[in-house]
């Protein structure tokens, strides 16, 4: 069955992902700022300094929904609750509509590529959370690629692809990060970054 959106979200028939407040951005700012105060999960970002006021965004049109989605996702050293929800469901299984919990670090590593890259594009996302029936599919079907223990099941892995950006220049730049696995996929034009140990292979 499909998943339901949550409350927080609508889709536009132009499958446009918003946020349902009509105020302002500035003014949802000022909300997501006594928010964010509630959320357990601190912010990681190594390579950048943090203030109380440091705002985290995030943009993204996913390949195979054609939603979009533009929020932010963190102020200072806090999550916003109501963007790490919003992510949730937009990264979810596009195969059966299974939503699941991505690791928040994943948007840190996508903010740092970005600002690193100076890019102002939004990213383009072929695949997020996989659900376990989902990723045993695509491993037997695909020939190779897709691991069994794959970290897209755990919500900690996103492939993605940077328009203007050369793959294997983001590619460098994923791997200058350190912060987990960078898997190269020219054939298919896309990376794979995740939050588990330091390595990098090409696919």
């Amino acid at each position: 069955m499909p998943a339901a959106h949550p409350p927080e979200v609508i889709v536009t028939s132009h499958l446009h992902m918003k946020f349902s407040s009509p105020q302002p951005r500035r003014g949802f700012l000022a909300t997501a700022t006594g928010a964010a105060a509630l959320c357990g999960f601190p912010l990681v970002a190594r390579a950048t300094t943090l203030t109380a006021s440091t705002v985290r965004d995030l943009a993204a049109d996913h390949t195979h929904t054609h939603e979009s989605i533009e929020l932010t996702y963190a102020i200072g050293e806090r999550y916003v609750p109501r963007a790490l929800s919003e992510l949730d469901y937009f990264l979810r299984d596009h195969y059966s509509g299974q939503v699941g919990k991505m690791d928040p670090a994943l948007y840190d590593i996508m903010y740092a590529l970005r600002r690193s890259l100076r890019a102002r594009i939004p990213y383009q996302i072929i695949s997020g959370y996989r659900s376990p029936q989902t990723n045993e599919h695509l491993r037997t079907t695909r020939g190779g690629g897709v691991a069994k223990r794959s970290l897209h099941m755990d919500g900690k892995a996103v492939d993605i692809r940077l328009p203007g950006v050369p793959l294997a220049e983001l590619r460098d730049t994923a791997l200058e990060l350190k912060r987990g696995g960078v898997g190269y996929y020219p054939g298919s034009d896309f990376l794979h970054v995740d939050t588990g140990r330091v390595r990098a292979w090409n696919g």
